[in-house]
């Protein structure tokens, strides 16, 4: 309601399969040529994403691609089925680290980046490499790319006149979010605060079209379309000092949305934790990132670069996080 329909659906989201369609053990780990773990840490989440992986599996895409040179998802589809059908104990990203400034511009091979940079440019490239066929496209039709069918989900704003109380809603969609967490200490606060309505600044005068004229009013963010898989970056720059913020935050293995909706009543929504990126060191600008991902067995293990070791649920759970991926 009050949102832009698409006029095509570039991928129907009843072909998108949540649960793993092959079970096995974790694949390999990923060998670190220096400065490389925000890559490796950000590859691994997205191999042991299951609707992605599944996809890239049956090789549907580079059947049908007519990208000429770089291709984001033809080069996943490639890395996903090394990582997880190799026998070796660790495998070289070549391809990702040949192709990096394909992925983000600002990327420079053998320098210390982030990895919720890395990610959010792995999405958009993955995303432009789906639309690469379908040019001069409606941005509506543009959501609903195979992409925005796992990771995308749309945010409302909706602002009310505290003088008539008339709203004004608008929509924006997103593949991640990040979270201000500086005053909070957990997950699911941060989140009731991001929904809480704000009163809005003098100095952001809304014009309420009903009023004809500039009036206090109220802003609150609610989810509006939940994605399949959740990526959440629990933002550790201090936005004052520049600082890490090095301090625990409480996150679930289980997560419902339902609360976070525009339309809070019906159903829970849940989600369950398949991943998380964890960030080592002193300042966000140097350090060490590994991640836990749980593999198709279902099991958890501590990815860190070319190490794959089994670990259990209470030990991810008990991680300073910095990313956390949640899956429908």
């Amino acid at each position: 309601k009050g949102m832009a329909l698409s006029q095509r659906i570039l991928f129907p989201p009843e072909k998108i399969c949540m649960d793993w369609q092959q079970r096995q053990r974790p694949g390999a780990g990923l060998l670190n040529l220096g400065n490389t773990c925000y890559i490796n840490v950000i590859l691994q989440c997205l191999t042991y994403t299951p609707p992605l992986a599944n996809y890239l599996l049956s090789h549907e895409h580079s059947q049908s691609c007519q990208q000429q040179g770089f291709c984001m998802m033809c080069l996943m589809e490639v890395h996903i089925s090394k990582v997880l059908h190799s026998s070796a104990s660790a495998i070289l990203p070549g391809a990702v680290l040949r192709d990096l400034k394909f992925i983000g511009e600002e990327f420079e091979y053998g320098r210390q980046e982030n990895a919720y940079e890395f990610l959010h440019c792995a999405l958009n490239a993955m995303q432009r490499a789906c639309l690469c066929a379908s040019r001069n496209m409606d941005i509506s039709s543009q959501e609903t790319t195979i992409v925005h069918q796992i990771f995308g989900g749309f945010m409302r704003s909706r602002v009310t006149c505290l003088n008539c109380q008339a709203v004004t809603d608008s929509y924006k969609a997103f593949l991640d979010v990040s979270l201000d967490i500086s005053a909070a200490s957990s997950l699911t606060t941060v989140l009731e605060d991001s929904v809480t309505p704000k009163e809005l600044d003098l100095n952001e005068c809304f014009k309420c079209s009903k009023c004809k004229k500039k009036v206090a009013a109220s802003k609150r963010i609610t989810i509006h379309q939940a994605p399949r898989v959740l990526t959440l970056c629990l933002e550790r720059v201090d936005q004052w000092t520049g600082k890490k913020i090095s301090k625990f935050v409480d996150y679930p293995e289980y997560l419902d949305l339902r609360p976070y909706m525009s339309d809070t009543a019906g159903e829970p929504l849940l989600c369950s934790l398949y991943a998380i990126v964890v960030h080592s060191g002193d300042t966000c600008l140097e350090g060490h990132f590994l991640c836990y991902t749980k593999a198709s067995n279902g099991l958890w293990y501590k990815m860190d670069d070319e190490s794959v070791d089994r670990c259990d649920a209470p030990t991810v759970l008990r991680q300073q996080a910095y990313l956390l991926f949640y899956a429908r």
